[in-house]
């Protein structure tokens, strides 16, 4: 049976003046979104600093995001989209060993924590130390973020197993919890101390202390 879809709301704001405008103003603000949401915690950063990067008006900001909360909310999709991404580039590599890939993940986070002298951290990270004072809508979604990414290392571990790596009686499902608990501190120490030291230090002790 055919159905009339129901006419979408009008949208706040000022309008575009074409699709390809709205596709990309909104992912310009995205970017921008990203780079500051990175260096400083969502409660603390202002729309104004975020537009003002692409010099977007705040009129405008409102046709493309119904409220600073729903545009956060498409900030950690967008951060989690690009991370899994980041994961699969290394954890699906046929030319090393599974803790190999660990290892260049790892190599490849801290390069880029480098080359932003160690200004911009991880946004699911920041996002969980002030969850407190964000939105509860925040919540699952960060949840949902991390178990995506422990499942991702988790079958990279299992991988291990295999090759003989890691132990066959390893929790790798455990294992991966505790690597990005660990991590997600590693980095905040990192930014913090702006040097690669609390990375490459977890990490070593990370892949020493695996079951053989």
């Amino acid at each position: 049976m055919h159905t009339v879809s129901p006419t979408p709301s009008r949208r706040r704001g000022r309008p575009p003046k074409s699709r390809d405008a709205l596709t990309d103003t909104r992912e310009l603000l995205l970017r921008a979104g990203l780079e500051t949401l990175t260096e400083k915690g969502f409660a603390t950063a202002g729309l104004d600093e975020i537009l003002g990067r692409v010099g977007v008006p705040k009129g405008s900001f409102y046709h493309y995001f119904d409220s600073k909360e729903a545009f956060g909310l498409a900030l950690i999709e967008r951060y989690a989209d690009f991370f899994a991404r980041k994961l699969d580039r290394h954890f699906q590599r046929a030319d090393l060993s599974p803790l190999a890939r660990l290892q260049a993940f790892v190599d490849d986070a801290q390069a880029g924590m480098a080359r932003y002298g160690y200004r911009r951290g991880c946004l699911i990270g920041n996002l969980g130390q002030e969850m407190g004072a964000l939105p509860e809508s925040f919540r699952s979604c960060l949840q949902v973020t991390f178990e995506d990414w422990q499942a991702r290392l988790a079958a990279c571990l299992r991988q291990a197993q295999q090759a003989g790596e890691l132990s066959a009686s390893a929790d790798a499902d455990a294992l991966s919890a505790f690597f990005w608990i660990g991590w997600e501190g590693a980095v905040l120490r990192a930014k913090l101390e702006q040097c690669a030291e609390p990375l490459l230090l977890f990490a070593r002790f990370f892949l020493a202390g695996l079951p053989r």
